[in-house]
């Protein structure tokens, strides 16, 4: 057990690591192209004014029209995606990791808060499920690559709360937990979760068109 904790923690984190990096970039070209290839005219109109007016709206919670729409979403998201943010990066056992696999040190979170963001970030993928469940309108338009897409951001969460508090075989959950995290950064360019790469670009574009070419706010 302790060999396969030395492999998911080095061999196999590069190759996570490799993948997402190969990944975003296919991803992000092969769709420079297809946007090129379907429309190019689009990109002559792009505009760092209109773009970035656009991402800086919508990066503050209730000032555009689609976050004042729906608070319940628009608390969760910030909330979760700040917790996720806090976690990744911050909680002490991935500083450790950080620092020694590419000798970046910074400071970490507090072990007992981390905690009670991780408890958060599961909150917030329990609201994400509920509204899939029972809101018809996003309920219609839910696949199964979103349930998996879920799937793939609470494992790590769940798992690394599990080994935290030591319940169930701790070296297990650990393995589990790593595993789970790495599945997740391999899978980011290939399913739901690829929003993360794109969302800047889609909202530079809106906010070109509507800014730039309607003359209007895209919010």
């Amino acid at each position: 057990m302790t060999s396969l904790y030395s492999f998911v923690t080095g061999p196999l984190a590069w190759i996570a690591f490799g993948i997402f990096i190969i990944g975003s970039v296919y991803r992000l070209v092969s769709m420079y192209a297809l946007a090129k290839a379907k429309d190019g005219s689009s990109l002559a109109y792009m505009s760092w004014f209109y773009g970035l007016r656009s991402i800086l709206a919508w990066m503050v919670p209730f000032k555009s029209q689609g976050w004042k729409s729906d608070p319940l979403m628009t608390v969760t998201t910030f909330v979760f995606h700040i917790a996720f943010l806090l976690v990744a990066v911050f909680l002490n056992a991935h500083v450790v990791l950080w620092d020694m696999n590419f000798g970046i040190s910074i400071p970490s979170l507090p072990t007992a808060f981390g905690d009670i963001v991780s408890f958060v970030a599961i909150a917030g993928c329990a609201v994400f499920a509920y509204r899939r469940l029972s809101l018809p309108h996003v309920k219609g338009v839910t696949r199964c690559q979103d349930w998996f897409a879920l799937i793939l951001v609470i494992l790590p969460f769940i798992t690394g709360v599990l080994a935290y508090h030591q319940i169930g075989p701790v070296l297990l959950m650990t393995i589990l937990h790593v595993l789970s995290a790495e599945l997740l950064i391999a899978l980011i360019p290939f399913t739901r979760l690829s929003h993360a790469l794109f969302v800047l670009f889609t909202r530079a574009y809106m906010g070109s068109e509507f800014g730039g070419v309607r003359h209007a706010n895209d919010w």
